[in-house]
């Protein structure tokens, strides 16, 4: 095997996809079976600059070169040959946000990463000029408040994009966005696959009285979808890539993708009627719509998958947190009786009890909001446990309305996509730490969402392992064949995982406790203003 992914490699026969992610850089190098062959990675942090989430530029092409050459010198100890080329790159990275350059390619102002929340006035305006929602960690945002600053840099702007689009123009030379990751920066059409021309025209008008030398539709990247060309590593880009020099120009490029785009073409969800939820430290579902929603809600966030279908994004940013806290708690305890615990057996005991409580939880409630929620109108938030004096308090109820309570927010976010706007759902993918405990998070989620919940055997690499497919789509897609198609027949035909259906008496259960959790809303709006 390994000759066979020696020459492989030696003779291009491979794909690798670099995704940029909060915490981590990531690359992953994929053979002709589209499974990693070598991998490596970077840690990083944002910095708090002046009042601004940023990463230096330094930092990126720091982080990107260490990333690029650990997994190099990986393929070189493994299977004893330098990497000199590649049949094809793709780069992703965290969405949204603001990168903005004059006419000399200089960067204007510091990168401002979508974890800044300073555009609640550019947020609401635009959403009311468009109709259409704009969240504040949208690149639009970022530039429309700019402007509404009068900042001093606005009227140099010759160039804006992300920071995938960044990478991929340094190293193409082409200033180009798949379009998943354009959704993120500006509404797009759906059927012209490119940005919405009627909102870029009221963009344009609303800030006339500015008298910029520019026009929206100029600073922009062009929009591309899935399989479609991004442009060749230069000889600059190579040099940039892979300081020992090893690698060569001439290597086909992907459109630079978004990291929820490459999420749902590593968990197999781009078709209609697919989605995918994360669930963690925050939770977010993002379902692939067969149409648009008939009205704009503050709750739901509108993309697109990397082929410009639509798609629907409920985010809550309060999970698993609290719930996490209550375990270590009952660690404590253990330790304290002088029983030392394996953490994944306290986790797996634990939240196999919540099975066997009431369905609806024993008239407990719980609210897990270690910060604010926006779905549910929260700026800030207040860990909350609360029972009545006849509600059925013991350990099972205790841990299944914590579980119920890590999905609150998001189940009225999704709610709204599956009960008024009536979209259609048939499977969802779930991934992330609430599904560790085989079974269990799934079936807690069957019930919040009233879909068939599936969890695969193997995750994949995550959002290099996706961007690295997109790069394998665009090189060796047969003609016809569809993003769809490739990812359901070449990719994840046979990767196996496990099913569980919605069980009525859950899916009941959890709609009671949704009706207390409602209710007890003001309560915890009290523990907000009052601790």
């Amino acid at each position: 095997m390994s000759v066979e992914i020696r020459n492989a490699i030696q003779n291009g026969r491979t794909s690798l996809g670099i995704e940029f992610g909060s915490t981590r850089i990531k690359a992953v190098l994929i053979g002709e079976d589209y499974t990693p062959i070598a991998s490596g990675s970077y840690d990083w942090e944002n910095s708090y600059v002046n009042q601004i989430w940023t990463y230096g530029l330094e930092d990126v092409w720091k982080g990107l070169q260490h990333c690029y050459r650990s997994m190099a010198d990986e393929v070189k100890g493994k299977y004893g040959v330098p990497l000199q080329t590649i049949g094809a790159i793709g780069f992703s990275g965290m969405m949204h946000g603001y990168m903005v350059f004059d006419e000399k390619g200089e960067l204007l102002v510091p990168f401002r990463t979508w974890r800044n929340n300073i555009t609640e006035q550019a947020s609401h305006v635009l959403t009311e000029l468009f109709q259409y929602h704009i969240p504040q960690r949208w690149s639009i945002a970022h530039l429309y408040q700019a402007i509404l600053n009068q900042e001093a840099h606005i009227h140099d702007i010759d160039f804006q994009t992300t920071l995938a689009g960044y990478i991929h123009w340094k190293l193409t030379g082409r200033k180009v966005l798949g379009i998943g990751e354009a959704s993120g920066v500006f509404p797009i059409d759906l059927a012209s696959k490119t940005y919405n021309a009627g909102m870029i025209a009221k963009f344009n008008e609303s800030t006339a009285a500015h008298k910029l030398p520019w026009k929206l539709e100029n600073i922009l990247p062009e929009v591309l979808v899935a399989g479609e060309h991004g442009g060749v590593l230069t000889e600059e880009g190579a040099r940039l890539l892979d300081v020992s020099g090893e690698l060569k120009a001439g290597i086909p490029i992907c459109p630079p993708e978004g990291d929820a785009g490459t999420g749902m073409v590593a968990t197999n969800s781009i078709a209609e009627r697919t989605g995918n939820v994360s669930a963690g430290t925050s939770v977010f579902a993002m379902v692939v719509l067969e149409k648009e929603l008939s009205q704009v809600y503050s709750e739901i966030d509108l993309v697109t998958t990397p082929t410009g279908s639509l798609v629907a994004m409920a985010h809550s940013n309060n999970c698993t947190s609290d719930l996490n806290a209550w375990v270590g708690l009952f660690e404590e305890f253990a330790v304290a009786l002088g029983q030392r615990v394996d953490k994944n057996q306290l986790y797996g005991t634990l939240y196999n009890l919540a099975l066997q409580g009431d369905p609806d939880g024993g008239g407990l409630l719980a609210y897990g909001y270690l910060s604010g929620e926006h779905i549910t109108h929260f700026e800030e938030g207040r860990p909350l446990f609360v029972r009545s004096s006849d509600s059925k308090f013991n350990l099972a109820n205790f841990i299944r309305t914590h579980l119920f309570t890590s999905l609150g927010a998001l189940k009225i976010g999704m709610d709204i996509l599956l009960q008024q706007e009536h979209a259609k759902l048939e499977k969802i993918l779930g991934h992330g730490g609430f599904f560790k405990t085989e079974g269990v998070g799934q079936k807690i989620m069957a019930a919040a969402l009233n879909v068939p919940v599936s969890v695969m055997e193997s995750a994949g690499e995550g959002g290099a392992w996706g961007i690295a497919l997109l790069a394998s789509y665009m090189s060796s897609k047969e003609d016809g064949e569809s993003l769809d198609d490739f990812l359901s027949t070449k990719i994840f035909a046979e990767k196996t995982g496990r099913t569980v259906l919605p069980e009525q008496t859950d899916v009941a259960g959890f709609e009671v406790f949704m009706e207390r959790y409602k209710k007890g809303l003001v309560i915890e709006k009290a523990a907000v203003d009052n601790l």
